[in-house]
C-alpha cells in the first residue's frame, strides 16, 4: 500500500491550528496599521482554485485583517522575486518577468512593488519596467481580498479561508461612506463609471481604488477574490504604473480606537556617523522603525506612545512601551511623557482577579476588543493589569523623564497617578509576608508568568524542571527598589509626604534580595532568577540579574560578579545574552525564554552595565547587538537563537518584527557609548564616555536634553568635545 505522507501532513495541520510563524515575512507598519507579505510582495496564496490567505500575511488596521490576498501577476506568469527591503512604513520588492522582453538569460523586464502604509490602509506602486529591444505588452493582473479576521484568531492559526463578498466601488465615491453589509454581485463589472471594489466586515469597510482605472474587474470571480486587469504596453527604456490604494474605514469605535502617531515625533535632526559602519543603519532604521510604531491615544490624541510589536502587538502594553520610552529619552522626553499619561489615565482603581486589577497598579495591556487564543488558554479582557513590573517602570520612568527635563507641570498633574503607584508598590504587589513582589493568575485565564519572560515555561531550575507559581522575580524587586528610590526623590521635590518612608522600604527591599536570591558559593555565586511559591530560590542562572543593575540593588562586590557572570561564556555569545545558560538541562537556543537572546534584554544588561561603570563589560555586550544587528538587515527580531543552531543569529519563527523595546535598543547603544547621567531640574547633563571609544570615532547629533538640541564627537580614545551646545543648561564631560 502507498501511504501519501504529504496529504496526511497537510489534513493534519488543517486539523491542528497552529500560531502562524513570521520570519520570512516582509513587513511595513505605520502605526494601528501593518503590511505582511512573502518576499515577492505578494499575499495570499491558490489553494484548491481558490485564493485564500497564507498564515499571517495581510493588511491589519486597528487588530482587522482588511486584506488577505493581494497578488500581481504579468498575464498567466508569476513574477520571480529577486531582491526585497523593509524599514519603518516602507516595503519595496524587485521581481523578475523573465517570460517578457528579450530571450536569453539577462533579464528585461523588471517588476517594481513600493508598498507604503498609510492611515487606515495602504498604498500599492506597480511599475513594470522595460528594458528590452522591443515592445513589451502584456496584462498586469492584481488579486485581492479580505477575509476580516481579527488578530487573535490569526495568531491562533484559526483564521477562516473564505474572502468577504465584494461589491464594485463606483467613480468618484467617497472612501469611507455607509456601505456596511452589501453584497457582491460577482461576475464582470464594467470599467466605466468603476474605480475599484469594496467589502466590509462588522468594523471596517476596505475600499480599494485603482489609478489608472483597470481594463477590466471581475468582482467576486471564481476562486473568491476579486481580479483588477491593466493593460500595458511598455516601449524599450519606458516605465508603466499601476497605483493600488486600500483604505479601510471605521465603521464603529472599538474600546481602543488608537491611530498611527508617527508624525507627532520630529527625529529628522539625529544623524549618527561612526568608523563603526553598524552603527548609523542600526540606530536609524531601529528609530525608524520605533516612529512608525507610535500611536495616539484616543483619549488625548497629542499623546503618544509605542505600540509593542506587529503584527499582534499593535497597542499600548505596560512594560514594552514603558522600556521603549525610557530607552529613547536622550532623543526627547515626548514618547516618555505619552506613555505615562496613557497608562495613568487606565490605573487601576478597584480589585478585579478576572481583570488582574488592584488601585494603583498599571495596566499590562489595552485591546480594541476581548483577546481570545484558545490554543493558549488565554481570555484577555479589554484592559488587562497582568504585570508585576509596570507600575514600578512607570514610577522610574517618571523620575528619569522629568530627569531629562519633562516640565514640572507636566509631572505634577501625574502626581495623584505617582502616589496611587506607590501604595500599590507599598500595599499590594507584595501579598505575603515575605515582603516580595509576586504574582499568581487566580483567573485561570490570563497570564501564568507576568514579568517579561511571560511564557508558561519561562522559570526553570537549573536541573530544567519548571518552578511552581507564586513566583517573586528577581528583577521584579530590584525594579522596585530603584521605583521607591524614584518616587522618594519627586516627592521630596514636590513636598509631598512618603519619601523617608520609601527609602526605608527600599533599604528593606535590598535586605531581601541579598538575603533571597543569591544562590551558589564561591566564585560560582550569582543571582537565582526567582523565588518560587514555596520560598525556595530558583537556582536557574539566566538574563534576569542584568536588570538588576543600574537599580541601586547592589553594592560593589555584588556588581562584580553579575558583570562577570554576563559576560560569561554561559550567557554571552557573539550575538547577545542568553535568557537562559547553555548548562540548565531545558536550554534551547529558539525557545521562547529558555536559551533565546532578546534585543531588549541584551541591550538592558548592557545600559546596567554601563550605569554601574562596567564600561569595557558594557562595550563588550553593545558590541554583541552590533554584530546581530548586521546579521538581521539592521532590523532587530523581538528575539533570536545567538548560539547553537548555526554560526549566526536565526530569528525566532513567531518572533514580531518590528518591535518596540528591540527598536528602542539602538538608542541604549548611545547611552552606553556617552554614559549620560541628566539632572535637568539643576540645569546639567553630565557625559562619560567609555574610553576607549565603545564603536571607534563617532559623531552623533540631535540628542536632547531639557528640550535643546546637542551633539557630540568622540575621538578613538574616548575623549569628546560638544557641538552645537546650548548656551542655558550645562553639559559636561568627565
Amino acid at each position: 500500500m502507498t501511504v501519501n505522507v504529504a496529504a496526511i501532513s497537510a489534513e493534519n495541520e488543517q486539523q491542528i491550528p497552529r500560531q502562524p510563524w513570521l520570519h520570512e515575512l516582509r513587513v511595513a507598519v505605520n502605526g494601528n496599521v501593518t503590511a505582511l507579505s512573502a518576499p515577492s510582495g505578494d499575499m495570499g496564496a491558490v489553494v484548491a482554485g481558490s485564493y485564500v490567505a497564507t498564515g499571517a500575511q495581510g493588511v491589519y488596521v486597528d487588530d482587522r485583517r482588511a486584506v488577505s490576498v493581494l497578488t500581481v501577476q504579468l498575464g498567466d506568469e508569476v513574477p520571480v522575486p529577486v531582491a526585497d527591503a523593509s524599514s519603518g512604513e516602507r516595503s519595496d520588492f524587485l521581481s523578475s518577468a523573465r517570460q517578457l522582453g528579450n530571450p536569453g538569460a539577462d533579464p528585461t523586464v523588471e517588476v517594481r512593488r513600493a508598498r507604503t502604509v498609510t492611515a487606515q490602509g495602504i498604498t500599492e506602486v506597480v511599475d513594470v519596467v522595460s528594458r528590452a529591444d522591443e515592445v513589451v505588452e502584456t496584462d498586469l493582473v492584481l488579486r485581492l481580498g479580505g477575509d476580516g479576521s481579527p488578530i487573535s484568531v490569526v495568531k491562533s492559526g484559526a483564521a477562516p479561508s473564505a474572502l468577504l463578498p465584494g461589491t464594485p466601488l463606483a467613480g468618484g465615491e467617497a472612501a469611507g461612506a455607509d456601505r456596511a453589509g452589501t453584497q457582491s454581485p460577482g461576475g464582470l463589472s464594467g470599467v466605466s463609471g468603476v474605480s475599484g471594489v469594496t467589502w466590509s466586515d462588522e468594523w471596517h469597510r476596505t475600499d480599494v481604488t485603482f489609478d489608472p482605472a483597470p481594463t477590466s474587474l471581475v468582482v467576486g470571480a471564481p476562486g473568491g477574490a476579486s481580479v483588477a486587469t491593466f493593460h500595458l504596453v511598455v516601449a524599450p527604456g519606458q516605465t508603466s504604473s499601476v497605483v493600488a490604494t486600500v483604505v479601510a474605514s471605521r465603521l464603529r469605535r472599538s474600546s481602543f480606537a488608537a491611530s498611527s502617531g508617527a508624525d507627532r515625533v520630529d527625529w529628522s535632526e539625529i544623524s549618527i556617523d561612526s568608523v563603526d559602519r553598524r552603527l548609523e543603519p542600526t540606530v536609524t532604521s531601529g528609530l525608524n522603525d520605533l516612529r512608525h510604531l507610535l500611536l495616539t491615544d484616543p483619549e488625548e490624541p497629542s499623546a503618544i506612545f509605542a505600540a509593542a510589536g506587529t503584527p499582534w502587538y499593535l497597542t499600548l502594553f505596560g512594560r514594552d512601551s514603558l522600556w521603549a520610552a525610557r530607552m529613547a529619552l536622550p532623543f526627547g522626553t515626548d514618547l516618555a511623557a505619552g506613555t505615562l499619561r496613557a497608562l495613568a489615565r487606565r490605573q487601576g482603581t478597584s480589585f478585579d482577579a478576572d481583570r488582574a486589577e488592584e488601585p494603583g497598579k498599571m495596566p499590562h495591556e489595552l485591546r480594541r476588543t476581548t483577546f481570545v487564543d484558545p490554543t493558549a488558554g488565554i481570555d484577555l479582557p479589554p484592559v488587562y493589569y497582568g504585570t508585576i513590573d509596570a507600575t514600578p517602570l512607570w514610577i522610574t520612568l517618571l523620575r528619569d523623564a522629568w530627569k531629562w527635563g519633562l516640565a514640572d507641570r507636566e509631572v505634577e498633574a501625574l502626581l495623584p497617578n505617582l502616589q496611587a503607584a506607590v501604595r500599590w508598590l507599598t500595599q499590594f504587589a507584595a501579598p505575603d509576608a515575605d515582603g516580595l513582589l509576586k504574582y499568581l493568575d487566580t483567573s485561570g485565564k490570563g497570564l501564568a508568568n507576568q514579568g517579561w519572560k511571560d511564557s508558561g515555561d519561562a522559570m526553570r531550575w537549573r536541573d530544567g524542571h519548571v518552578a511552581d507559581a507564586p513566583i517573586a522575580l528577581c528583577e521584579a524587586q530590584a525594579y522596585a527598589v530603584e521605583a521607591a528610590g524614584a518616587a522618594a526623590e519627586l516627592l521630596t521635590h514636590f513636598n509631598l509626604d512618603g519619601p523617608d518612608e520609601l527609602r526605608n522600604y527600599a533599604d528593606q527591599m535590598r535586605t531581601r534580595f541579598r538575603d533571597r536570591f543569591w544562590v551558589g558559593s564561591g566564585r560560582e555565586r550569582y543571582v537565582g532568577l526567582a523565588v518560587d511559591g514555596a520560598g525556595r530560590t530558583i537556582d536557574g542562572l539566566g538574563s534576569n540579574m542584568g536588570h538588576v543593575l543600574g537599580t541601586g540593588t547592589l553594592n560593589a562586590e555584588e556588581v562584580d560578579r553579575i558583570a562577570a557572570t554576563l559576560t560569561s561564556p554561559a550567557l554571552l555569545s557573539r550575538y547577545g545574552i542568553s535568557t537562559l545558560a547553555r548548562d540548565n538541562a531545558g536550554f534551547n537556543p529558539i525557545g521562547y525564554h529558555t536559551g533565546s537572546i532578546w534585543t531588549h534584554d541584551t541591550a538592558i544588561c548592557a545600559w546596567g552595565l554601563a550605569r554601574e561603570g562596567k564600561r569595557d563589560e558594557a562595550t563588550k555586550v553593545a558590541q554583541s547587538l552590533l554584530s546581530s544587528a548586521e546579521a538581521f538587515d539592521y532590523r532587530w527580531p523581538e528575539l533570536y537563537a545567538g548560539a547553537g543552531v548555526l554560526d549566526r543569529p536565526v530569528p525566532y519563527p513567531a518572533s514580531c518584527r518590528p518591535q518596540a523595546w528591540s527598536a528602542a535598543s539602538a538608542a541604549v547603544l548611545i547611552s552606553v557609548a556617552l554614559g549620560f547621567e541628566p539632572d535637568a531640574p539643576a540645569g546639567r547633563l553630565t557625559l562619560r564616555p567609555a574610553r576607549p571609544a565603545a564603536y571607534g570615532q563617532m559623531t552623533v547629533r540631535g540628542l536632547r536634553f531639557a528640550g535643546r538640541s546637542f551633539g557630540v564627537r568622540c575621538a578613538p580614545d574616548g575623549s569628546t568635545e560638544l557641538l552645537d551646545a546650548p548656551d542655558d543648561v550645562e553639559i559636561v564631560i568627565e
